[in-house]
């Protein structure tokens, strides 16, 4: 089966250069005083997205559950300007640049794929923020959290048509950067979910269709899984 460029339900959070300030690094009562109050007193904003994608598809002569369950090591990346390999099943993705108010931001992130019975389970491992000084500045200051469950109906298998299924959530919180703790958090907060929502908006039904397109490749025998895409939007 193919991973995309970003799919994305949530597991425990990443923290980013050991900033995690659980009571696991506090060894007395004073020094756990002592961390909490050297913690960042930033603000904190929390956006969250979730969408599900379904899509039909017409079942070749090899059934869509075989493809759905074949092994993450013969996994087609899609984009191969997106998506790089780093074992048989963790990949390295680089998402497309994103506006948020007068900044570009690219996500680069590290995911796991877990098979299952009906399809598999994409889950991140870490994400590094690319961009300016400031947006790199983030790195530490972040905690992101993302899940993709794609399935198909197993239980009509032997249907001429099957539905395949994306269900995302993406969460991330952050500490508000100083130059804009000036901005209401609601409305803060609001832009980056609305950040969020758009990437799923436009990247899943891309990522649906590669995916129907592979299938397809691979129902007529060809075994080569190169990618499709080439990195456009």
């Amino acid at each position: 089966m193919a991973l995309r460029a970003f799919s994305l339900v949530i597991t425990s959070p990443i923290s980013h250069h050991g900033k995690s300030f659980s009571t696991k690094y506090a060894y007395e009562s004073s020094s756990r005083l002592s961390l909490r109050a050297s913690a960042s007193t930033n603000p904190k904003a929390r956006f969250v997205a979730r969408r599900r994608e379904s899509i039909t598809v017409q079942q070749l002569e090899r059934p869509l559950i075989e493809y759905m369950r074949l092994p993450a090591s013969q996994y087609s990346v899609l984009d191969a300007e997106r998506i790089e390999r780093v074992n048989d099943n963790t990949f390295r993705c680089y998402v497309y640049r994103i506006k948020f108010f007068s900044f570009e931001v690219c996500p680069v992130l590290l995911v796991r794929v877990e098979e299952q019975p009906d399809g598999c389970c994409i889950k991140l491992l870490s994400c590094k923020l690319e961009g300016s000084p400031i947006v790199a500045a983030q790195n530490d200051k972040f905690d992101a959290l993302m899940v993709n469950r794609i399935s198909c109906d197993s239980s009509s298998k032997n249907s001429l048509e099957q539905q395949l299924t994306s269900d995302t959530i993406i969460e991330v919180t952050i500490e508000i950067p100083f130059a804009f703790q000036l901005i209401p958090m609601e409305t803060f907060e609001s832009a980056g979910t609305q950040v969020l929502e758009q990437i799923l908006r436009v990247m899943l039904p891309r990522f649906m269709a590669q995916l129907v397109k592979d299938y397809k490749a691979w129902a007529s025998g060809d075994t080569s899984r190169q990618p499709l895409g080439t990195g456009e939007i």
